[in-house]
């Protein structure tokens, strides 16, 4: 079937499926640019950025199963953003996969705006990560890293809050070592989900060997988000004996978690122990200031126009991490090229708090209760229940705490949720672990990943 074909029966489904203004708003002029029937990948193209975040995060799984009824051989969708530039770009390098061998096609998949051989983005690099009091330490030492590989800091292991720049730093650790040893270093950089992937797809087709080769046979081995290979045994038993015949041949290690490991409660203990043999750095929320100088970083990356004013309220009102500073401004970006004028600190303003209503309005009081109980695992009733029990009271103030700080909830509701308990309770609790989150730096971690968990909970 054609590709303007396949596009038209596809857009035709998703007609059916949601409204009207929505599908002119984020399926006009969209059309599908490329398909690749080796991997059974295809390319979409949509008219701005805010279109294609949009699209990507709402809409995916259904143009991916529409696509598939057409067209079963297709198993993964991409999505560009529809520019003269874009549009001449081969999107698929067939010459470069063809030198690939068979093994390293098969197993796992290479980003189509990521080196094939590295998975390394060239757009990360140290020279666009914007360095603050918030992350300086993490920087310090993967520049030190990367002039040294091997022989300081391994294994290297950067961890944060989600949206903090972790990913950007330990790739740039990566285009740095290209750049500096000039092809002479193997580096390969691979999310633990695909790690885990691998390794699944190796036990099913009895080809393990291919996934043994893959990671061993490099002089720098990147891992991110390692906290996802937590509780799956054969992927950590891999992982295991990898990390060990790397770091026995000085082989460079570097890792990325959303926690320390000692927060990783499935990860095996002989892992942790690795990891704690080496650099522990972490990367906490940015400044005022230094979400400043990300935004405009950000506005230069994109050639976008932003007031100070404007810039000013986004570095004030965003207060969780990066991505969301990114986000905003995608929407700032669209919101000016659908009125033609320029963005005002009140449709800022507005753009801003719609969006964190956005991200709370999943989120109720049972989804507090649930993930407090399961982080500090104690029995939900026993938040709520008399119990005096000293290994209940952190786990019940912290979520009055959450109750007012994320869902903004009045005090009296937090003390009837509670259990009938008075007010006062619910405000004593409140002023008291935001009082220790300030000094208290094991505190803060925690109810950083407990917001986290919460998000993650109740979006997914």
């Amino acid at each position: 079937m054609e590709l303007k074909t396949l596009w038209e029966k596809t857009l035709g489904e998703i007609e059916l499926q949601i409204s009207k203004p929505n599908f002119l708003t984020w399926f006009k002029n969209s059309r599908l640019i490329e398909r690749n029937p080796e991997t059974g990948a295809v390319v979409v193209g949509v008219h701005n950025n805010f279109a294609k975040e949009w699209v990507q995060s709402k809409y995916h799984k259904n143009i991916l199963d529409i696509l598939q009824t057409f067209d079963n051989t297709i198993n993964r969708v991409e999505y560009i953003v529809l520019t003269g530039e874009a549009l001449e770009k081969k999107i698929f390098e067939k010459e470069k996969v063809d030198k690939k061998t068979h093994s390293e096609q098969q197993v796992g998949f290479i980003e189509f705006s990521a080196d094939p051989e590295t998975n390394l983005h060239p757009k990360y690099t140290f020279g666009t990560f914007v360095v603050g009091s918030s992350n300086e330490l993490a920087f310090a030492a993967s520049v030190a890293v990367s002039k040294e590989i091997g022989k300081k800091y391994n294994p290297l292991f950067i961890y944060g809050s989600t949206g903090l720049g972790k990913t950007h730093l330990i790739q740039a650790i990566g285009n740095e070592i290209i750049k500096n040893y000039k092809g002479r270093v193997r580096v390969k950089y691979v999310p633990s989900e695909r790690f885990v992937n691998d390794v699944v797809w190796a036990i099913r087709s009895k080809r393990m060997e291919d996934v043994k080769n893959k990671y061993r046979n490099v002089d720098v081995l990147i891992i991110d988000d390692i906290q996802f290979i937590g509780g799956k045994e054969r992927s950590e038993e891999e992982f295991f004996h990898t990390f060990n015949i790397l770091y026995q041949n000085n082989k460079q290690i570097i890792i990325s978690s959303d926690r320390a490991p000692s927060a990783i409660p499935t990860l095996e203990d002989r892992l942790r122990s690795r990891f704690e043999g080496g650099m522990i750095v972490d990367i906490t929320y940015p400044d005022y200031e230094m979400k400043l100088a990300i935004i405009k970083n950000k506005l230069q990356e994109k050639n976008v126009f932003l007031s100070d004013e404007v810039c000013n309220v986004i570095a004030s009102k965003i207060q969780r991490n990066v991505r969301e500073i990114e986000g905003i401004i995608n929407k700032l970006q669209f919101y000016r090229e659908v009125r033609g004028e320029e963005v005002g600190v009140k449709t800022a303003e507005e753009v801003i708090l719609n969006t964190v209503q956005q991200t709370m309005a999943n989120i109720n009081p049972n989804h507090v209760f649930r993930c407090v109980a399961q982080f500090f695992d104690v029995a939900i009733s026993e938040l709520t229940n008399k119990s005096r029990r000293k290994e209940v009271v952190v786990p019940r103030q912290v979520t009055m705490f959450l109750l007012r700080d994320m869902l903004g909830m009045s005090y009296p509701d937090i003390g009837d949720k509670m259990g009938k308990r008075d007010h006062t309770t619910a405000i004593h609790s409140y002023e008291k672990i935001a009082r220790e989150i300030t000094t208290n730096k094991n505190l803060n971690q925690k109810i950083v990943l407990l917001k986290e968990i919460i998000n993650k909970n109740t979006s997914s």
